[in-house]
């Protein structure tokens, strides 16, 4: 496992505003959503696959709020019809060089699950910075909703912030497809 970037203290402020709007409704935010869809987080996921609909990616680590998910949430997640099924390690505040490879492969065809051992609450950044032109990303914002981004709308604020990380962003750049001087080149 390696460590490509790291979140520094100084910036998990800017984490805390979401980027995008907030929905309580499931289905409000995929009635707006875009192609391909990923989901981060596994309550996120939940939903949508209650909803009716397989993420073209999702990104789950069998936590909420630190704590284990329950079992209703994790049975219909793993008994969801994902094409692939990919596992990483990826610890806390971190993006290692695997999630971003598996962003990057759940991204080019069909569906898969990725099982993040450790946490996947960053994986957002790496997928807003990837997806293409059009393309939705849902996250949860703890105690308030889903977070519904349009990547193309936040994609330059996004790949600011994942220059602005520790650790190698030419490498994270590279392996996410990503012109950091032309962030919507992706």
């Amino acid at each position: 496992m390696t460590t490509v970037l790291e979140l520094q203290p100084a910036l998990r402020g800017r984490l805390r505003e979401p980027f995008g709007p907030v929905a309580t409704d499931i289905g409000v935010a995929l009635a707006s959503a875009g192609s391909p869809l990923v989901t981060v987080g596994d309550i996120v996921t939940y939903h949508v696959l209650e909803a009716g609909c397989v993420p073209g990616l999702a990104l789950v680590d069998e936590r909420t709020k630190r704590a284990t998910v329950d079992d209703e949430v994790s049975e219909t997640v793993a008994d969801a019809p994902f094409d692939r099924v990919r596992e990483v390690e990826n610890p806390p505040a971190t993006l290692t060089a695997d999630l971003l490879a598996a962003v990057v492969d759940g991204l080019a065809e069909g569906t898969t699950l990725v099982r993040v051992d450790g946490e996947e609450d960053l994986a957002a950044l790496p997928a807003i910075a990837a997806a293409p032109d059009g393309a939705s990303v849902l996250y949860g914002q703890p105690d308030e909703g889903v977070v519904h981004v349009t990547v193309d709308e936040v994609r330059g604020r996004v790949v600011d912030l994942l220059g602005l990380m520790d650790g190698d962003s030419d490498r994270a750049f590279e392996t996410l497809g990503v012109d950091a001087d032309s962030p919507s080149s992706a």
